[in-house]
């Protein structure tokens, strides 16, 4: 399939399939381990304004940014414009080569504090932040923004995503990321791609990336291919899975992109751990977070529901190695990396995440 190569700004990106920002799971180990299986760009879990500004351990991690995670994007959510742009400050001065703005979670507690998906109802706000970011980034890095298609069904929510996107634009953001469930689906029902194509199809040559629905590399050439937009997003589906980037890679490059192999998945999970221990400063803290990722890596394995089970009894730091060796051990497969095919990409009883 034919693409061209993705760009945000002055940023470039190459592959039009980036990592989204996933709270509680976006962490610096989870996007090198994604880089080193191919993704081109990463986003950091989404954070909030207030706490890119309050001095302390969690200011320190949220913006340390090494070298070797760029490009990166950095995503802000928050309630007030004037608190949101001295925080995209922030993120500028540390090293992220793009600040994203959150106009898309629906998490019921993010919405009652006004914020993310709330801010679909608030137009005159909402770009109220764009122009904060935009002022205090001063244009040294791109600004984009994640939005849902409204706040619900109503032709109201849907005018009034069309006057923040085209404000936005007008602005001068360099790009824009669209989820097409809404505010009120909430992760429910399906995710309306051809709201996407109705999108790019308006905005013509701006920049447009798609997000919903994408668990495997068949789900990104599908979105590229029926709805035309620039990029996509891969969210709850490079959970547990970094390897669907090469897997999107090679299909880009028609090429059959291939299944990991027990001792590949092995490989990867190992790699999240030894980046995970030093980021949360000791194994103990460490163990919650990589986790959740290694529940996510029985996708692949031939009895997934068996592996979540064992390794959801995952507890303190020394029944990491043990449970890993065990759940992927090479007696599971016969060490070929064989082919994927759309049937077997993905088992969605293993991906319960937000997108």
């Amino acid at each position: 399939m034919q693409f061209v190569p993705l760009r945000l700004g002055k940023v470039e990106i190459g592959m039009p399939a980036v990592q989204a920002a996933l709270s509680g799971y976006s962490d610096l180990a989870m996007r090198t381990v994604a880089r080193e299986h191919g993704a081109p760009y990463a986003l950091n879990e989404v954070v909030l304004d207030e706490l890119v500004l309050q001095k302390g351990k969690l200011q320190r991690r949220i913006l340390s940014v090494p070298e070797h995670d760029h490009p990166v994007g950095g995503q802000l959510m928050g309630s007030e414009p004037h608190t949101f742009g001295r925080a995209a400050r922030e993120m500028v001065d540390a090293g992220y080569d793009v600040v994203d703005i959150n106009f898309g979670c629906p998490v019921n507690k993010v919405l009652g504090r006004h914020r993310g998906g709330w801010l679909l109802q608030a137009p005159d706000i909402a770009l109220a932040m764009v122009d904060a970011v935009l002022q205090a980034v001063a244009g040294d890095v791109p600004v984009t923004v994640k939005m849902r298609r409204g706040s619900d069904d109503s032709p109201a929510a849907e005018a009034r995503f069309w006057t923040i996107l085209e404000g936005a634009i007008a602005r001068g953001i360099t790009a824009a990321t669209v989820h097409p469930r809404t505010v009120a689906q909430k992760y429910v029902g399906p995710s309306r791609w051809p709201f996407l194509a109705k999108v790019k199809a308006h905005v013509g040559a701006f920049p447009i990336l798609g997000s919903g629905d994408l668990f495997s590399a068949f789900d990104v050439l599908a979105m590229l291919r029926e709805t035309k937009v620039d990029g996509v997003t891969i969210a709850r589906g490079c959970i547990g899975n970094p390897f669907v980037f090469g897997q999107v890679r090679a299909l880009l490059a028609d090429r059959p992109a291939l299944r990991p192999t027990m001792a590949m998945v092995r490989a990867a999970l190992q790699r999240h751990w030894q980046l995970a221990v030093p980021f949360y400063g000791d194994a103990r803290r460490a163990l919650p977070h990589a986790r959740m990722h290694a529940i996510k890596y029985g996708q692949y394995h031939r009895d997934p529901l068996w592996a979540r089970e064992r390794l959801v009894t995952m507890r303190g730091p020394q029944t990491w190695d043990p449970l890993v060796d065990e759940v992927f051990a090479d007696r599971f497969d016969d060490g070929r990396a064989r082919e994927l095919t759309a049937a077997d990409a993905i088992v969605p009883a293993l991906q319960s995440c937000s997108e």
